[in-house]
């Protein structure tokens, strides 16, 4: 069995196809690790959702914040955006079992046996390992629970910005959700700059990538969302899969067992 991470998808159904193909990925022995953003902005959203979730157990899902975007719309009362294509999924016959299934997914993976962690925007430095997951099995809960319509109505906003243990309610599962869905630049404190998308080398004053605060820990974090990186971080610990494939880059695959990676350009 090999192990195959995969970054940003975005709806690019064939070039995921093509890049599978390429390291002949079979999902009775091997698992694909998906870092979030299955669909949105790309041309076969529903397709790609529903190859996807076909894979069952051979797949292992981290939200991003396009997907949680659907479910936004979907269950939040949200509307569509102008370069959204998410109108075939909510149009199709079997929209409610990929909006279940999709809620159902996690906002965090992490392998004991690699150190290994998944989040589609990374792992702020302010949280240990443990803490990250133990935040992320929170707001799961409450997005697959009785308060998901209230979350999903409220989940947008910059508010608060930093965390602390003591936030409650909405305030607290928004801001575990932008650590692991929207992040990029972060202050010393654990404040977010969400504005700014540009390269690592952009960042506003006070703030850097995510990735160049220390950690005490040795894991390794993969982790998608930041297309201008193209997939360089300067390390070989923070692992970025999202090579821009939706805008005309590649998509990239990685064996998560002998660290290849593998692109297919769009």
């Amino acid at each position: 069995m090999t192990d195959y991470a995969i970054g940003d998808i975005q709806g690019c159904y064939e070039r995921l196809r093509d890049v599978l193909d390429r390291v002949s990925f079979s999902p009775s022995r091997d698992r694909l690790w998906v870092a979030g953003d299955l669909i949105n902005r790309g041309p076969d959203s529903l397709e790609t959702l529903r190859y996807i979730k076909s894979l069952g157990a051979s797949a292992e899902v981290v939200l991003g914040n396009h997907d949680l975007h659907l479910l936004a719309v979907a269950l939040g009362g949200h509307a569509t955006k102008s370069k959204d294509t998410l109108h075939e999924i909510l149009e199709a016959p079997d929209c409610d079992d990929l909006v279940e299934w999709l809620r159902r997914q996690s906002f965090c993976v992490y392998d004991e046996r690699r150190d290994l962690l998944m989040a589609h925007a990374g792992l702020p430095h302010i949280w240990s390992v443990g803490e990250a997951v133990a935040l992320a099995r929170e707001v799961e809960a409450v997005i697959r629970g009785d308060d998901a319509e209230y979350y999903f109505s409220h989940m947008y906003g910059n508010e608060p910005g930093c965390w602390t243990p003591s936030l409650e309610g909405m305030d607290r599962w928004r801001m575990i959700t932008n650590y692991f869905t929207r992040m990029r630049f972060i202050a010393r404190d654990g404040t977010l700059e969400l504005a700014t998308k540009e390269s690592a080398g952009n960042a506003p004053e006070g703030f850097e990538p995510w990735f160049h605060f220390p950690r005490a820990d040795r894991v390794r974090v993969i982790f998608g969302h930041w297309a201008a990186l193209e997939g360089n971080t300067g390390s070989e610990r923070f692992i970025g899969l999202d090579t821009g494939c939706v805008w005309g880059g590649a998509l990239t695959v990685m064996n998560l067992d002998t660290g290849e990676r593998i692109h297919c350009d769009c």
